[in-house]
């Protein structure tokens, strides 16, 4: 019997860890998009949401470790957006669920996708994150996108 509970008191610690670390947020990112767009509307900044599967999904982790988890990056964007990661993790059902709105709102087909709003909400930009793999293509992409954006 001991040998039974021991057993499931080791599951529920390894499954509150699984669901712990991929729960975690990057270091400048926010999860709340609505409060997102009110920061947007009194900065008079654009938002950059990324829709990702932190703990499922290949080019995600890649994005993750490679892009949006360095402070040279985060530093560079958010003079320029107001960041904000919608996870879609395998390992954390209720965090999935409260993103599954959005998911179905903007239509995401594909993971991981970016899209960019201006400070009123309106979409001027969508793309796979994974198409510029590193800070400075990814940061050139974002500055392009910016500069269409004014001209349009």
């Amino acid at each position: 019997m001991k040998a039974i509970t021991h057993l499931a008191a080791f599951a529920l610690a390894g499954s509150a860890l699984v669901s712990t670390a991929f729960a975690s947020t990057l270091e400048g990112w926010s999860t709340d998009l609505e409060q997102a767009f009110e920061d947007a509307k009194k900065q008079n900044k654009p938002v950059l949401v990324e829709f990702t599967g932190s703990d499922w999904c290949p080019p995600c982790k890649m994005m993750r470790k490679n892009v949006f988890s360095k402070k040279e990056f985060v530093s560079a964007a958010s003079k320029d957006f107001i960041l904000v990661e919608l996870d879609f993790p395998n390992g954390d059902p209720e965090v999935k669920k409260k993103n599954e709105p959005y998911a179905k709102k903007y239509d995401i087909e594909g993971f991981p996708t970016v899209i960019l709003f201006d400070s009123k909400g309106k979409e001027f930009n969508r793309f796979f994150a994974s198409e510029y793999p590193n800070s400075e293509a990814f940061l050139a992409h974002l500055k392009k996108s910016l500069d269409k954006k004014d001209l349009d």
